[in-house]
Parts: structure tokens; sequence; C-alpha cells
């Protein structure tokens, strides 16, 4: 693994996490029903984690002297609010597979430091995911 490929690929990882605060931000927006509130304060817990990795990735793609993204991945657009979560839980899960993959680049480049936060920053992922399963659940149709 090279530098570059590496601050490449920590790009691609940012764009993402700035898509992921556009996405929560929007879909807190526009959570609709009786269960508005709850779904619109999950949304927006959200935000505070993804951009701390966005942060995150921006130091680090300085810090490796890159220059970091400034534009978003797409926000995939949905209407309802089970439409919603599923994007959530879709975007949530390409996120592990990508710090997965990230994690071990890292480990390949030798940066012991960015491997583990790229590993902590999978957990916080997980946990989103796995939230927005059990918030799936059962929801109705």
């Amino acid at each position: 693994m090279d530098k570059q490929t590496l601050i490449d690929n920590l790009n691609k990882d940012l764009a993402n996490e700035l898509a992921a605060v556009i996405q929560y931000i929007t879909y807190a927006a526009k959570a609709t029903g009786p269960f508005r509130p709850q779904l619109a304060q999950f949304f927006l817990e959200e935000v505070t984690d993804e951009s701390t990795h966005a942060q995150f990735l921006a130091n680090k793609i300085v810090a490796l002297g890159g220059e970091p993204t400034t534009v978003p991945s797409a926000v995939p657009p949905a209407g309802t609010n089970r439409e919603m979560l599923q994007a959530v839980l879709k975007s949530e899960r390409a996120a592990i597979a990508q710090y997965e993959e990230r994690a071990q680049q890292a480990a390949d480049y030798g940066d012991k430091g960015l491997a583990v936060m790229l590993e902590d920053m999978l957990k916080d992922e997980s946990g989103h995911a796995e939230e927005s399963e059990r918030m799936l659940r059962d929801w109705p149709l």
C-alpha cells in the first residue's frame, strides 16, 4: 500500500462521511408521522459521530500530505421513514465494509494508529447499523 493510494481511499471515506452528515440532517427534517420526534432525534444524534469521523479523516489526510475533499458522495433519496431507515442501513453497512478494508490497508502501510482508529470508527458504524436494523425489524410496510 503506497501513501497516495491510502490518501485517495481516505478521501473516499471522507466523502462518504460528509454525505452521512447531510443524509442524517436531511432525513431528520423529512421524518413524518407519530414517531417523527423520536426518528428525527435518532437521525440527529448520528450527526455527531459522522462529523467526528469526517474531521479525523480530514486531519489524517493532511498529516499524510494530502488535500481533503470537500465534495460529499451522493445522498440516496428516500421518501418515507422506512425508506430513510433502509438507506441509512445500506450506507452504514457500506461504511463497515470500507473501514474493514481501510484498517487493513493502514496496517499494510505501517500506520498502526490509523488502523486502530479506523477499527474504532468501524465499531461506531456497526452500532449505527444494528440500531437501524432493530428499528426496521417491526416497522410497518
